[in-house]
């Protein structure tokens, strides 16, 4: 059989030879069926395109290894479903976390995918939207950079008859959202603030306040969950709030409007943006006395902004000790808790994000209810939802909750 073969393959070749000098091109035969994991990688409406580029010259030896390859690596028959993923931006590790575990999980399960960023902009995360939906998706999954303003690309999939999942952010102001899929955003912020209350002793110590994106529903409904942990300590004199006039003002209430939380937000934005928390820690610090600084507590809202904001404070000659605050256990994040340099991090699952948000897509192509665990009003209607639960994590427990639940590699890190 092998001889055989060998002959069969030999003459391919010498009959490829001799069209070739011929001026002529061997008939084409068709290519084997993509991979699963080339499909999942590649949009499906690309297929054919990057399928007609392939050389003309290709060998009947090449051709033929490539269709006894898809007797055994051929997609799934699910491979058809559609989906259009769109992210926030690639400039921050949370984000690239879920990129790359969107892919694992859709390229195991044989679906199509394509994945795009708005790099902080609405205006092309619309443009982004409308892209995937001129190519024919059935199911958009989308963080929106601007809840608000994502509401006009939701309208447009709804039009379009694409379900619309939000995914981590809420969009607001639109009933053109299906279904929502997030972690338990009250209990990040809570989490966040508990750790600064459990670390406290005595009182008068200072406490630093920032926020995300006034632009981003979830940054609100982090510091509404700090807010109620923090406020009875503040009220008690346990922290004193060193950077915000509009806090201040409002210290004594244990629950904010969303007009008074956007005031509070206004003065300590990061916008998510590293370099901006930068900018405001240092300027913070600037005017502050000497008295305000020493040992000191700090409520950041996520991972990248904790590091700038850490090394800002780590830098003033007058800040003895700080804790600060993180989340989305980015990898650079796990470092400095291992090294010292901050203090926690709220360890989201992504892996259970995406399952939920593929489990949801799955359900709404077969025409079913996703399953619902309760509901977030986004200004206009009550939007299904699930969310997952968030864990602390700190020196104390960092391998147990992200080496050893397989999330990392120990070899990722320095100094376990």
């Amino acid at each position: 059989m092998r001889f055989k073969g060998a002959v069969l393959t030999l003459l391919a070749l010498i009959t490829s030879s001799i069209l070739a000098a011929c001026g002529s091109t061997p008939t084409a035969v068709p290519t084997a069926a993509p991979t699963a994991a080339a499909t999942a990688a590649t949009p499906a409406a690309t297929t054919a395109a990057t399928t007609a580029a392939a050389p003309a010259a290709t060998t009947a030896a090449t051709t033929a290894a490539a269709t006894a390859a898809a007797t055994t690596d051929a997609a799934p028959a699910n491979s058809t479903l559609a989906v259009g993923i769109v992210l926030p931006t690639k400039d921050e590790p949370r984000w690239i976390q879920d990129e790359t575990r969107f892919r694992e999980a859709l390229t195991a399960a044989g679906y199509q995918v394509e994945i795009l960023f708005s790099q902080g902009d609405s205006a092309k995360e619309k443009a982004n939207v409308e892209a995937l939906l001129t190519k024919g998706i059935k199911v958009l999954i989308i963080c929106p950079q601007d809840g608000t303003a994502a509401a006009a690309a939701a309208d447009e999939a709804r039009k379009a008859g694409v379900k619309v999942i939000s995914y981590d952010r809420l969009i607001r102001e639109t009933d053109a959202v299906d279904y929502y899929v997030t972690f338990d955003s009250l209990a990040v912020g809570a989490n966040q603030a508990q750790y600064l209350v459990d670390n406290a002793k005595g009182t008068g110590n200072p406490l630093y306040l920032y926020a995300g994106a006034s632009s981003d529903n979830n940054a609100f409904v982090f510091f509404q969950g700090a807010w109620k942990v923090l406020q009875p300590k503040i009220a008690d004199g346990t922290f004193v709030i060193k950077n915000s006039s509009e806090a201040v003002a409002i210290q004594a209430k244990a629950d904010l409007t969303r007009d008074e939380q956007s005031k509070i937000i206004g003065q300590i934005t990061t916008n998510w943006d590293f370099n901006a928390a930068k900018t405001l820690a240092e300027s913070n610090l600037t005017s502050a006395q000497a008295a305000d600084k020493g040992n000191v507590f700090i409520l950041a809202p996520n991972d990248g902004t904790a590091r700038s904001i850490a090394d800002t404070f780590a830098a003033d000659k007058d800040v003895k000790s700080f804790l600060v605050t993180g989340q989305d256990a980015e990898k650079a994040s796990v470092q400095y808790i291992i090294d010292g340099k901050q203090s926690m991090t709220v360890f989201k699952d992504v892996r259970t994000l995406v399952k939920d948000a593929i489990t949801a897509a799955v359900s709404l192509l077969e025409g079913k209810t996703p399953t619902a665990s309760g509901s977030y009003n986004n200004g206009k209607v009550d939007v299904p939802a699930v969310q997952s639960a968030v864990v602390t994590v700190d020196k104390a427990n960092v391998k147990a909750a992200l080496i050893t639940s397989g999330y990392y590699q120990a070899s990722d890190f320095t100094g376990l």
